[in-house]
């Protein structure tokens, strides 16, 4: 997806409506910018060598572990008491946006594990009566709840999307858990009465699945045409990044999941306030909501042919009140950062562990 000098004025945020944006836009012009371009950062701990994306197809393995409410799949490589990191997909994406990601953090001697998020892979509810809640602190709370079945203590997190979205509130509620994050596209935590103000047309049209899932034919038809939506997002968010079908039916397989769709449109719904919460995370939802800032060390990446709507680093850089810094990954990398930039992905995570 392409974006004009018009949109552009209007990039507040993926998935996030201008009302908080344009908060985070005031609070940022009270802040220095403290950003770095990939190309040409500083000295680094440790250097990532150079890889190919695409050079792995798969983890050699998944595990299963009860963790909070769910069985929660997920893929671990590294030495088992090596410092730990957490990564975080989105959607409509899966643990393989990390296949080339997590090799490299094992050999630098992390022990790495990729969760499916609830509604994707091998991850499924314990009970049948649990409500299929998307909302942003139950996603975080299933972190936390992994954190504790594996026995980690603290963890260095870093995702994109939806991973992203996690990282951020993981960082906000329970910092004494994140050693630090790295954020594709920033700060992205929000509310539904945040989400109330409406779009110009031009920025409100690139948010034109969210409309269609608030509908019961936008349900009916997510589920029906499940892949071929999935795909058209995959080249809508990244438009410059030519992945073959081998690539995405890797991932789609974890849309087989059978709660996806009701995770997927309760995620969506509840952001604009069509879908109810759960009250016993209303007290969680109710600090998230202040938008406080995140006070771990801080990594933000974006992709310089991002074809998702997202705000600019100014306009989050005040969210960050501990030691931070921001990337921009150049070479037509699109929202998928870790997949289509792995090496990228990997230094951010080794640097900000050494912040």
């Amino acid at each position: 997806m392409s974006t004009t000098k018009n949109t552009e004025q209007f990039n507040h945020g993926r998935r996030r409506f201008f009302g908080e944006a344009a908060v985070m836009l005031a609070a940022a012009e009270l802040a220095t910018l403290g950003s770095a371009d990939a190309q040409s950062n500083s000295a680094h701990p440790s250097h990532v060598p150079p890889v190919t994306r695409g050079t792995n197809a798969s983890f050699a393995s998944i595990k299963q572990i009860n963790a909070g409410l769910l069985n929660i799949g997920y893929a671990e490589a590294g030495p088992a008491d090596g410092p730990a990191v957490i990564l975080l997909h989105g959607w409509p994406y899966d643990i393989h946006s990390f296949v080339d990601v997590a090799p490299l953090l094992a050999s630098a001697g992390y022990r790495v594990i990729v969760p499916h998020l609830r509604g994707y892979g091998t991850t499924t509810f314990l009970s049948s009566e649990t409500i299929r809640n998307a909302q942003q602190s139950a996603v975080a709370l299933d972190m936390i709840a992994l954190m504790d079945a594996l026995k980690i203590q603290t963890a260095v997190v870093a995702g994109f999307d939806w991973g992203a979205r996690t990282a951020d509130v993981m960082a906000v509620l329970w910092p004494e858990r994140c050693k630090a994050i790295v954020s594709v596209s920033g700060y992205l935590i929000s509310s539904p009465a945040g989400n109330q103000a409406p779009l110009p047309p031009e920025p409100a049209f690139l948010f034109w699945y969210q409309y269609y899932f608030s509908t019961p034919v936008g349900k009916a038809g997510y589920a029906k045409y499940l892949d071929q939506f999935n795909k058209f997002i995959w080249h809508q968010a990244s438009p410059k990044w030519n992945f073959d079908d081998a690539t995405y039916e890797r991932t789609a397989a974890s849309f087989n999941n059978p709660d996806h769709v009701d995770i997927v449109i309760h995620d969506y719904r509840w952001r604009l306030g069509l879908a109810d919460g759960e009250r016993k995370y209303d007290e969680l939802e109710k600090r998230l909501a202040a938008l406080p800032a995140i006070t771990v060390p801080a990594i933000t990446m974006e992709g310089d042919s991002n074809g998702a709507i997202h705000a600019p680093s100014e306009a989050y850089r005040a969210k960050f009140s501990g030691k931070y810094e921001a990337r921009l990954i150049r070479g037509g990398v699109g929202h998928n950062l870790p997949q289509e930039a792995p090496q990228a992905f990997a230094q951010a995570v080794i640097d900000v562990a050494g912040f």
